[in-house]
C-alpha cells in the first residue's frame, strides 16, 4: 500500500456529516423577467450586486461554512504538505531572445510569483529585472505580460490586480532596472506591440468605466492608440477606432521589418476575423482593409517585404498557410504554401527561414518544419505522446526554443539549432514525482450520435478495471480550445493518491478544427453535454470506475459544462467541481466580456437561442428534491470575466433544492482573486488542497 494513500485512509465520518449541512439563510426577492413570453424568476438576483454589504455577508458566511467543512476532512493536512512539497522545485520558464539579451522567468520553488530575469549568456548567472513578488505586501499584483523593444534596451510590462483582467502598462530600463514614468491604465486583452526605434508602443484600451463598475460594467469600444515614451497617457495618439461598430476588438501588431502595423479585428470569441494594415514608412499612411469580412480566421505569421503569410481556415476547416501580396491582393492572387492535411495546424511560426508547423494529431502535438515554398524539411521528434509550444523568433535566428509537456512529464525545455535542425535538452525539471508508474493511454468514446470522442486516461500502469478506482473527468468544449497533454502538480498528486485522471476532448473545442467547434455552438450546445455524458458512462462501463467514485471537473465554459451535465443527469456522477462557470445562460451576456461569448452560445435575445439556452442552462434546470452530487463550487471575487454571480446564483439555488437527504453542496469564494490568470502560489495550493481533500471525503478513497 502506498504511504500517502495509508495517511489518507483515516475514517472522515466523525469528521464530516454524509447529509447537508445548514446552509447560511439567503433571502429570495420576487425578481420575474419575461423572454418571448415566457416569465423566468430570479430570486438570487440581488447577489449580482457584489459591493453590496447584503452580498458581503453572504460571501462571508457561505465561506465559514464551507472552511469548518473542509477543515475538518483528516486528510487535508496530509495532502497541503504533499502539495507544498512537489510544488518546491525550481523552474524555469522557456527563454526569448531579444537582440543581444535573452529573457526568462525563474521561480525558486514556493515563490508566489516567477521572477523575471535577463542575460547575455544563457551559461552565466543572470540578472534579476523584475520581481512582481515585490510589488504589494499580499501577492496580490501579479506580472501579467512583457515585451522587449527590438534592441532589447526598454521593457514594456503589465501588472494585474487582485486577478483581474483589467492590466496596467509599464515602461522598465533594462539597462539600469529603473521604472520610467510611463503608466496607462483601462487596457484588457491586448499587448503593446513597439515600433522598430523603440520610441513606443501600439496597444488598445477601453474607455474608463464609472467608479465601482470597473468588475461588472460592459467592456465595449476598444481603441487603438499609440503611446510616445514620456508622454501622459492622455496625449496618446489614437491610431484607429470604430464607434459605429462597438463590439469590434482591436489588436495590433508591428511586423518584424518595422514596416507595417498590422491590426487584427476580431467581433466577439468568433475566431472569423478581419485584417487590416498600415504602412508605416508613409507619413499619415491610411489604414488599408486588406480582409474586410468576417468569413473566416487569418493569424499574421511574417511577411518577406510586401507579401504577407496567414495561417487560416479560409476554404480549409483544418487550417493552411497562405500567402498575399498586399500589391496584388485579390483572392484570385493569393497563393497556397502549406495545404490543409488530416490533421488540424494548429500554429504556425517562421523562424530561421523556415516555417515551424504544430500539428494537432487526434489532440497531441506533431511538429514540422517546412520551407518557405511549403516543402518538408523533417519532422521534429517528440519524446512521446504531449503537447509542444514555442518556436518563437526572428526569420534570421539560429536557434529559437521550445517546450514539451505530457500528463506524467513535466515542462522539459528544449533549444533548436535552425541551422543544423537538431534539438538539444536546456532545462529539465526538478520535481519530486516519480512518473515511472504511470502511463496515458488515449482512448475514443462514441457519443450519443456516435461522434468519437478522445479521451486520455492517465492511471497507474497496474490497475485493474474493477470500477473501484476514484475518478477525475476532466473537460472543457468550447470556444475552439484544445485541450492537450500538460503536466500539473495537483494531477501529480492524484495520481499518488490512486486516482485516474481523464480528459475529454469534446465538440465545441478546436481539436480538429472548425467544424469540430462549430458542432458545439449555440443549437448545438447540447452535443458537448452529451460527450462529456458518454465519456462518464463509458468509464463506468468499462470498469475505471463507477458512478459513487466519479467526480466531474471543469472551469469557466468547462464550470458551465460541469453544471449542466450535474443537472442532466446528477444520478450519474459521485462529486462535481464547477470552477468559475457560466451558470445563467439568460443574463451571462450582461456582464463584462460576456457579450463576445454569444459567437459560442447564442442569447436569449434570439428566441430560438432562447429556448436552446432555457434547456440546459444550469441555474435554470436546478429542480426541488432531486439528490445532486456532493459539490464544490469554487469562484473569486475579483473575476471580471466570468462575474462570481454566476457561481452565488447557482450555489444558493442548488442549495435550496438539493434533496434532504442529499449530500453537501458547498462553495469557496476566493478572495483578491480573479479568473484564475495571475493568482499567488500559495493561494493556488490552498485551493488545491481543498478541492483534493473534498474529492478524499465525496470519494470515499479507498486504497
Amino acid at each position: 500500500m502506498r504511504p500517502l494513500l495509508l495517511m489518507l485512509l483515516i475514517s472522515s465520518s466523525s469528521a464530516t456529516s454524509a447529509q447537508s449541512p445548514n446552509y447560511p439563510p439567503t433571502e429570495k426577492h420576487d425578481t420575474v423577467d419575461t423572454y418571448h413570453g415566457t416569465s423566468i424568476p430570479d430570486p438570487y438576483r440581488w447577489l449580482e450586486d457584489d459591493n453590496s454589504e447584503a452580498t458581503k455577508a453572504w460571501v462571508q458566511q457561505q465561506n465559514q461554512l464551507t472552511h469548518s467543512f473542509l477543515q475538518e476532512i483528516p486528510a487535508r493536512p496530509v495532502i497541503r504538505q504533499r502539495l507544498e512539497k512537489l510544488w518546491n522545485y525550481e523552474r524555469f520558464g522557456m527563454p526569448m531572445k531579444r537582440g543581444s539579451r535573452y529573457f526568462f522567468t525563474r521561480n525558486t520553488g514556493l515563490q508566489n510569483h516567477s521572477v523575471l530575469y535577463v542575460t547575455e549568456d544563457l551559461q552565466a548567472e543572470p540578472r534579476l529585472l523584475l520581481d512582481p513578488n515585490q510589488l504589494s505586501p499580499d501577492n496580490s499584483i501579479s506580472l501579467s505580460s512583457w515585451t522587449p523593444n527590438e534592441e532589447a534596451t526598454l521593457l514594456a510590462y503589465s501588472i494585474s490586480k487582485a486577478g483581474s483582467d483589467w492590466q496596467e502598462f509599464r515602461v522598465k530600463n533594462i539597462l539600469t532596472g529603473a521604472d520610467l514614468p510611463d503608466k496607462l491604465q483601462w487596457i484588457k486583452f491586448s499587448r503593446p506591440s513597439w515600433v522598430k526605434d523603440g520610441s513606443g508602443f501600439y496597444y488598445s484600451r477601453f474607455p474608463e468605466p464609472p467608479p465601482g463598475a470597473a468588475l461588472t460594467q460592459q467592456n465595449k469600444n476598444k481603441r487603438l492608440h499609440f503611446h510616445q515614451l514620456g508622454d501622459s497617457q492622455e496625449k496618446d495618439r489614437l491610431v484607429y477606432e470604430r464607434p459605429d461598430q462597438p463590439d469590434w476588438g482591436l489588436s495590433p501588431h508591428v511586423t518584424d521589418d518595422g514596416r507595417y502595423l498590422i491590426i487584427h479585428i476580431s467581433l466577439g470569441s468568433d475566431p472569423k476575423n478581419r485584417l487590416y494594415y498600415q504602412d508605416l514608412t508613409i507619413p499619415n499612411a491610411p489604414v488599408v482593409p486588406l480582409i474586410d469580412s468576417f468569413e473566416a480566421d487569418y493569424s499574421f505569421i511574417d511577411n518577406l517585404g510586401p507579401v504577407f503569410y496567414f495561417h487560416t481556415n479560409k476554404d480549409a476547416p483544418r487550417y493552411r498557410v497562405i500567402a498575399i501580396d498586399i500589391t496584388r491582393p485579390d483572392p484570385k492572387n493569393w497563393r497556397e504554401i502549406i495545404p490543409q492535411s488530416e490533421d488540424k495546424l494548429e500554429s504556425v511560426s517562421l523562424v530561421g527561414g523556415q516555417f515551424i508547423c504544430d500539428y494537432l494529431h487526434h489532440a497531441h502535438s506533431l511538429i514540422q518544419a517546412r520551407d518557405l515554398e511549403g516543402k518538408l524539411k523533417h519532422e521534429i521528434p517528440l519524446p512521446g505522446i504531449g503537447s509542444v509550444y514555442g518556436f518563437g523568433g526572428r526569420r534570421d535566428d539560429t536557434e529559437t526554443f521550445y517546450v514539451y509537456t505530457s500528463f506524467t512529464t513535466p515542462a522539459v525545455t528544449y533549444r533548436h539549432d535552425l541551422t543544423t535542425n537538431t534539438s538539444t535538452l536546456y532545462r529539465k525539471s526538478g520535481i519530486q514525482f516519480d512518473s515511472d508508474p504511470y502511463t496515458t493511454e488515449q482512448v475514443f468514446v462514441p457519443s450519443k450520435d456516435g461522434t468519437p470522442i478522445p479521451l486520455f486516461i492517465t492511471r497507474r500502469k497496474d490497475i485493474k478495471l474493477d470500477g473501484t478506482h476514484p475518478t477525475v473527468l476532466y473537460g472543457y468544449g468550447g470556444f475552439n480550445i484544445s485541450l492537450t497533454p500538460g503536466f500539473s502538480v495537483s494531477r501529480a498528486l492524484w495520481l499518488e493518491m490512486g486516482g485516474i485522471h481523464v480528459t475529454a476532448n469534446l465538440r465545441g473545442g478546436g481539436e480538429y478544427g472548425a467544424d469540430w467547434h462549430r458542432a458545439g455552438t449555440k443549437l448545438q450546445k447540447q452535443n458537448v453535454f452529451d460527450d462529456f455524458i458518454a465519456a462518464a458512462e463509458w468509464l463506468v462501463e468499462k470498469g475505471y470506475t463507477q458512478s459513487a467514485k466519479l467526480a466531474i471537473q471543469g472551469g469557466s465554459n468547462g464550470g458551465l459544462l460541469v453544471g449542466a451535465c450535474m443537472t442532466q443527469r446528477p444520478e450519474l456522477f459521485g462529486a462535481a467541481l464547477p470552477s468559475v462557470g457560466v451558470m445563467d445562460m439568460l443574463r451571462y451576456h450582461q456582464f463584462t466580456i460576456g457579450w463576445a461569448w454569444a459567437d459560442d452560445y447564442g442569447t436569449s435575445d434570439n428566441p430560438d437561442e432562447f429556448k436552446a439556452l432555457l434547456a440546459y442552462s444550469p441555474l435554470h434546470n436546478l429542480k426541488p428534491g432531486i439528490k445532486y452530487p456532493t459539490t464544490l463550487i469554487t469562484t473569486a471575487d475579483h473575476d471580471d470575466r466570468v462575474v462570481p454571480a454566476h457561481s452565488f446564483k447557482f450555489a444558493a439555488t442548488l442549495q435550496e433544492h438539493q434533496a434532504k437527504d442529499g449530500p453537501p453542496v458547498l462553495i469557496r469564494i476566493e478572495t483578491s482573486a480573479g479568473h484564475g490568470s495571475g493568482t499567488a502560489l500559495n493561494k493556488i495550493i490552498e485551493e488545491t488542497t481543498d478541492e483534493l481533500a473534498f474529492l478524499t471525503w465525496a470519494l470515499k478513497l479507498k486504497p
